[in-house]
C-alpha cells in the first residue's frame, strides 16, 4: 500500500520540479543593502539592485558616508527590433551629477544611425552622431 503511495508522490514531486524548471526566466530582479560602521562615527551605507527583463536591463546603486559623502549612480539599456538605447547617470551628493545617453538604430537598407551624448560635471555637453555602412562580405 506504502508504494504506490511513496511512487505517486516521487512521481507529483518530479512533475511539479520539471514544470518549474521548464518555466521561461521571464523577468529576473535581485539587490541587495549593506552597511560597514567603523569606531568614530566612520562608515558608510549602499545598496545595489539590477532588473533584467527579455530586451532591457536597469539597474541602480547608492553609497553614502557618515561624513555626508555619496552618490546616486543609474543605468538602463533597451533594445529589439533593430534599435538599441541606454543611459546612465550618476548624481552626487553636491547636486553635480555626470551622465550619458546612446541611441542606434539599424536603417534596414545596410546602414545604421548612431547618436550619443555625453554631460560632464561643468554642464560641458558633447554629442557625437552618425551613419555607418555595413561593408560587404
Amino acid at each position: 500500500m506504502t508504494k504506490p503511495i511513496i511512487a505517486l508522490a516521487v512521481m507529483a514531486a518530479t512533475l511539479a520540479s520539471a514544470a518549474i524548471v521548464a518555466a521561461p526566466a521571464e523577468a529576473r530582479q535581485r539587490g541587495h543593502s549593506f552597511s560597514v560602521q567603523g569606531s568614530n562615527g566612520r562608515g558608510l551605507v549602499g545598496s545595489r539592485s539590477i532588473s533584467r527583463q527579455p530586451g532591457s536591463v536597469a539597474a541602480s546603486r547608492s553609497i553614502q558616508t557618515n561624513g555626508g559623502y555619496g552618490y546616486q549612480h543609474s543605468r538602463s539599456a533597451n533594445w529589439g527590433d533593430g534599435a538599441y538605447s541606454a543611459s546612465r547617470g550618476t548624481t552626487f551628493n553636491n547636486g553635480t551629477s555626470v551622465g550619458r545617453t546612446t541611441s542606434a538604430v539599424n536603417n534596414g537598407d545596410g546602414t545604421a544611425s548612431y547618436t550619443s551624448t555625453r554631460n560632464g560635471i561643468n554642464g560641458n555637453s558633447r554629442t557625437v552622431s552618425g551613419t555607418v555602412t555595413r561593408s560587404p562580405q
